[in-house]
């Protein structure tokens, strides 16, 4: 290894596996003129420590692996990438004497980054011709891409794979293979990297002419296929690491976690020192004066010869080190117990031993194995710790008091291979738990209500559990979900492509539009535009916009200028989107504008996610629903609500043809979705945010669709899709308006234009949940309510008419049979939870459905009906 002095603000540690002059200066870094201007231009800052010794092996086109807290950066090697490219005599082989450099990132986004920054410093260069390929799924994308002329190409492992079924000799002309955040890509996609080494390393072979061949991995942590990548793909890297701590994985430092209590941790460090008679130069890190004091009274009271040093000591730091090395070359163990402000002052590296006696931070951990660099192995291994070639030991005393830095560590020993006892294990996901407590007032995940899943929970600064006092404090009127099988949703600001905001329109009199009405009026007039001198944050203002007016809370209030006038932060609430304004534009808004509940909803497409495992949707698909779906009526079935969130699925776009009281299906949003390729199933996602809520009581609106199969899901979507418009009439209503009816929404496809049953005192009361199954001479119906009280049941030849009151609504089935029973011997048994009705049939056998008329609140029983070989289809209403 060499250490340098520190350029810029990266620490003054380098390792490298071969000498290299650092090029810390631009003027005579290896970049050609232009490049350099360009970045003269631009103001750049650099080049960096890590670019200091990173640039040159690149520019003279060798492999070269970089582990550094900069890693994630692609100036780490696009400068001399740019440099190599320009250079037309290496390339005299290819047809176009150029060369072609692949860049391969670990998702769209950074893709996108790195093809902006190639086209930014592209300028300083010759005709450069970047190309960004991100094909997704469709099977005819992949066939379409030219890249003919193209000398650069940023793409993911998905991507390229896809694109090399349809275009193999791609990597005859590769010369350049780049691995950006190298350490993410052999996390997620190792199984992908390796193929698209094996199919390099064939083309490399293959190639005719001497093309120069080079392959460049860079990023911020070692990563134990980085050992496979350079043995059996790379020549002779250049492996530059400005990170101790992954130096020293790299190193082979052998990493030993010992538990044991925390009063007996002395016992346990003399057994350590029996045990390292061999590592004569031992280094034991305490975390104060006393503590040190202590060790070494212990350690001569058991005939252990040791060192002091910390703060108060008297002797000084050249006394200690001439002392600790006397002992050594005498052939004593030479034993030093300090604390880790004493560290860098004495400038010790070449400790063979470090003993953790206080659990180190991880500021602290890099520093103590830095006092081992000299001892670090500088060959490759076959493992991290390849006990042949251990030089160096870092043993970890893990007590119960531990667990304040365990999560850093835990993952940096799983990195190096180390052994790890389940007392760490233990200790870590105690942790774990104790820090998703403290994010108690923090967001819901918003990974985790869009995709079900959160996939770096230690790293998210979000909540992933429940908070009853955030999740359920403005739970959704019952009023704006009267049938969650068939609500009707406006969506106003598209967060991505499947995370909206907007208003959950009623069918008949929408209140929000009666309120809207009445607020343009009134603000019409100029003498009702009342400006607020104070601003006050959460409280609601009138914001009156072009010919518009809105209801609008403040959510911040910064300083105000000297004018009495500051911008404040704004939430629209019957919206759902944020702005800021001037504090002067806020209107009074009168008590009567603010009884109506903010009316915005957060609405979450269900069962779709990006491909590839990426973790957001590329902007493509975002922009193409944006365009489709703003400010347009959606007709969609609510499976879930929590708070002031609303899962829906399917949710689709209609058009209303008032004068023929029908609606057409246009588009299914999933479906538009899956079209674009960007997207792919993902059946887990409803079931991981009802496993989410089970310790709530959350109003789970897919209750009584719960034997759905994979099946009628499938078939509702086709019938449903963009390539099979539907039209559906509606029967008599009882009511002068058209109803929002959609194929989406019934149970059986083949039933698409039989109508909805009308909907009785819909303001006023609620229809219950009603499940049906039927024997050759009786039908049986389970009304789903709990306690009823004043119950009525009323039976006629064709008829049933129930009602009840159950926990202050009231709940009322008008239900009209499909065939005639015997009124006079039907009866109704009222129970705790359920309400059961018993039909005697005027004529024997089987009933093919129930009603004559569709109806959304009425299905089947599956877990009791047992049916008869010769019995009919049926449908489930």
């Amino acid at each position: 290894f060499q250490s340098f002095p520190s350029i810029g603000k990266e620490k003054n540690f380098v390792f490298l596996s071969k000498k290299i002059e650092p090029s810390s200066v631009l003027e005579t870094a290896p970049l050609f003129d232009g490049l350099k201007k360009e970045l003269v231009w631009r103001k750049f800052p650099g080049p960096t420590f890590t670019e200091s010794y990173c640039w040159p092996p690149v520019a003279w086109g060798c492999d070269v692996v970089a582990i550094s807290q900069q890693g994630n950066d692609p100036l780490l090697y696009i400068p001399p990438v740019l440099t190599l490219l320009q250079l037309k005599n290496d390339y005299q082989a290819l047809p176009n004497m150029s060369g072609v450099s692949l860049i391969l990132c670990p998702g769209w986004k950074k893709a996108q980054l790195v093809f902006d920054l190639l086209k930014t410093y592209g300028k300083g260069c010759r005709r450069l011709h970047p190309m960004l390929i991100i094909l997704g799924q469709k099977k005819e994308a992949a066939s379409q891409v030219e890249i003919q002329g193209c000398e650069v190409a940023v793409t993911t492992p998905y991507n390229l794979l896809r694109l090399l079924e349809h275009n193999t000799g791609f990597l005859c002309r590769l010369c350049h293979l780049v691995l950006d955040e190298i350490e993410v890509l052999f996390s997620d996609t190792t199984e992908q990297v390796f193929a698209i080494l094996d199919c390099y390393k064939k083309a490399t072979a293959q190639a005719q002419g001497d093309l120069p061949h080079q392959i460049i991995a860079v990023g911020t942590q070692w990563n134990k296929h980085i050992t496979p990548l350079i043995k059996k793909f790379m020549n002779d890297p250049h492996v530059v690491i400005t990170v101790i701590e992954e130096a020293a994985i790299f190193g082979n430092v052998q990493q030993v976690m010992q538990p044991c209590m925390n009063s007996n941790r002395t016992a346990e460090l003399l057994k350590i020192l029996d045990f390292t008679q061999n590592l004569q130069k031992v280094l034991v890190f305490a975390d104060s004066v006393s503590e040190v004091e202590m060790i070494h009274k212990a350690l001569k009271s058991n005939s252990v010869v040791s060192l002091k040093k910390h703060k108060e000591s008297k002797c000084n730091d050249k006394c200690v080190l001439e002392r600790w090395r006397r002992m050594h070359s005498s052939g004593t163990s030479a034993v030093l117990v300090l604390t880790d402000d004493c560290l860098q002052s004495l400038g010790i590296r070449d400790a063979t031993c470090v003993i953790h006696f206080s659990f180190p931070s991880p500021g602290v951990f890099g520093q103590r194995l830095q006092s081992m660099s000299d001892n670090f192995c500088t060959g490759i291994k076959d493992s991290a710790v390849d006990q042949e070639h251990t030089k160096a030991k870092s043993v970890i005393l893990l007590t119960e008091n531990s667990s304040c830095h365990a999560l850093g560590i835990l993952h940096y020993l799983k990195r190096a291979e180390a052994e790890i006892p389940e007392e760490f294990y233990d200790l870590t996901a105690r942790v774990l738990e104790s820090e998703e407590n403290e994010k108690s007032s923090r967001p819901l995940c918003a990974s985790l209500k869009t995709f079900g899943i959160c996939r770096n929970r230690t790293e998210c600064p979000d909540r992933h559990q429940i908070n009853l006092s955030i999740d359920t404090a403005e739970n959704i009127t019952d009023e704006m979900i009267e049938t969650p099988e068939r609500v009707t949703i406006l969506p106003l600001l598209i967060v991505h492509a499947t995370n909206y905001f907007g208003r959950i329109v009623k069918k008949q009199k929408d209140q929000y539009t009666v309120l809207a009405k009445e607020m343009n009026d009134y603000f019409k007039v100029s003498g009702h535009r009342i400006s607020v001198n104070t601003v006050e944050k959460s409280v609601f203002y009138g914001l009156h916009e072009g010919a518009s007016c809105h209801r609008v809370q403040v959510v911040d209030t910064p300083a105000k200028d000297e004018e009495n006038i500051c911008k404040v932060t704004i939430k629209y609430v019957d919206e759902g989107r944020t702005s800021q304004v001037n504090s002067d534009q806020l209107l009074h808004l009168p008590a009567k504008f603010q009884s109506l509940p903010p009316q915005a909803v957060e609405i979450v497409v269900c069962r779709v996610k990006p491909i590839d495992n990426e973790v957001e949707w590329n902007p493509k698909v975002t922009d193409h629903i944006n365009h489709k779906i703003k400010g347009k009526l959606h007709h969609a079935k609510v499976v879930h609500t929590l708070g002031r969130t609303v899962w829906v699925d399917p949710m689709v776009g209609v058009t209303s043809l008032p004068m023929m009281k029908m609606w057409i299906n246009e588009y299914n949003i999933r479906s538009e979705i899956l079209s674009t390729g960007l997207g792919t199933d993902n059946p887990e996602h409803v079931g991981e945010i009802q496993k989410l809520c089970r310790q709530i009581a959350v109003l789970d609106h897919a209750q009584s669709l719960e034997h759905f199969t994979e099946e009628d899901t499938a078939g509702l979507e086709e019938a449903s899709s963009p390539q099979d418009t539907s039209i559906q009439e509606n029967s008599a209503e009882s009511y002068n308006s058209s109803m929002f009816l959609d194929v989406l929404f019934l149970d059986d496809v083949v039933q698409v234009k039989e109508a909805e049953d009308s909907i009785v005192h819909q303001q006023k009361s609620c229809h219950p949940q009603i499940k049906w199954l039927q024997d050759k001479m009786t039908v049986t119906l389970k009304v789903q309510i709990l306690r009823a009280a004043d119950t009525k049941c009323e039976f006629s030849r064709e008829k049933v008419a129930f009602s009840a009151y159950s926990e202050g609504k009231f709940y009322v089935a008008d239900l009209e049979l499909y065939q005639s029973v015997i009124a006079e011997q039907s009866t109704c048994v009222i129970k705790d939870t359920e309400a059961v009705i018993l039909l005697v049939k005027e004529n024997k056998g089987a009933w093919c459905k129930l009603l004559k008329n569709k109806n959304v609140h009425v299905s089947l029983d599956f877990e009791h009906w047992e049916e008869s070989e010769d019995e009919r289809p049926f449908t489930v209403g």
